[in-house]
């Protein structure tokens, strides 16, 4: 289903109140993610890496919705920077309701061979961490990943995303060990695995390196959701009951066992 301005993606002012960060939200999945939450009134948090002037025109946008949103450059395998980030959170929203682990990577070329671990699973664990000071009873945490890794040890991947998605998966499995702890405190937890994205820079990635990649997965799955499809399951994931299982899948999974 094609999402229109008519059909918003959440209820009109059911975040109001409510305060959202979105990993890795200038672009892409978390832009729209983070979209959705202002649009139901939540005040948000736009986290980037280094692509500033992109963050702050989304920010600026989100602004024109009647919501506070607040910019926040942080990288997240730098634990000084995300204590920082936290900092400036508590100062200007107090807390935090929602906190969706988006950001991901570990096809960037010239980084550390462990680079796709230290952002796909450690990262992970220390930006919730980091954020569960701010969060009280009735929060949610998200976390995105894919089929590609949520089922990496049952269906192999092609082998240029074997690493990102051993790591994503090592991260899901650390995240998934904190369920009981996060439950304790009354903070619900759910994983959100989606088929290849149309329009990400993975998929895009992917197909660049793996010709025809892209196509062959659309024709075994019937249909691939595009970014704004696959964040509008991301959005809902933050406030629809969790899944007995934590795991909310979005699109085909007859490939994959």
């Amino acid at each position: 289903m094609t999402e229109t301005a008519a059909t918003p993606i959440l209820d009109a002012g059911s975040l109001a109140g409510r305060r959202a960060l979105v990993t890795g939200s200038s672009r892409g999945v978390g832009a729209d993610t983070v979209r959705y939450f202002a649009e139901a009134g939540a005040d948000v948090v736009v986290n980037f890496r280094n692509k500033a002037p992109r963050a702050e025109k989304l920010g600026a946008q989100l602004r024109e919705l009647g919501v506070r949103a607040l910019v926040q450059g942080a990288d997240l395998t730098d634990e000084a920077s995300v204590a920082g980030m936290m900092a400036d959170i508590k100062a200007e929203f107090g807390g935090l309701d929602i906190l969706v682990l988006n950001a991901s990577g570990g096809m960037e070329s010239g980084m550390a061979e462990d680079y796709a671990l230290q952002l796909n699973r450690d990262a992970q664990l220390r930006v919730l961490d980091a954020a569960l000071p701010l969060m009280g009873e009735g929060s949610r945490v998200v976390f995105v990943t894919s089929h590609q890794a949520h089922f990496i040890r049952t269906t192999p991947t092609m082998p240029e995303y074997e690493a990102v998605a051993l790591s994503k998966r090592a991260g899901e499995d650390a995240l998934r060990e904190r369920i009981p702890a996060l439950a304790e405190r009354g903070i619900g937890f759910v994983v959100v695995s989606g088929d290849m994205i149309e329009g990400t820079v993975t998929a895009t990635l992917l197909n660049r390196m793996n010709p025809g990649a892209l196509e062959e997965r659309r024709e075994q799955a019937g249909k691939l959701y595009n970014v704004a499809e696959f964040a509008a399951e991301v959005a809902r994931a933050a406030v629809d009951e969790v899944p007995a299982d934590n795991t909310r899948l979005v699109g085909d999974v007859t490939s994959f066992g």
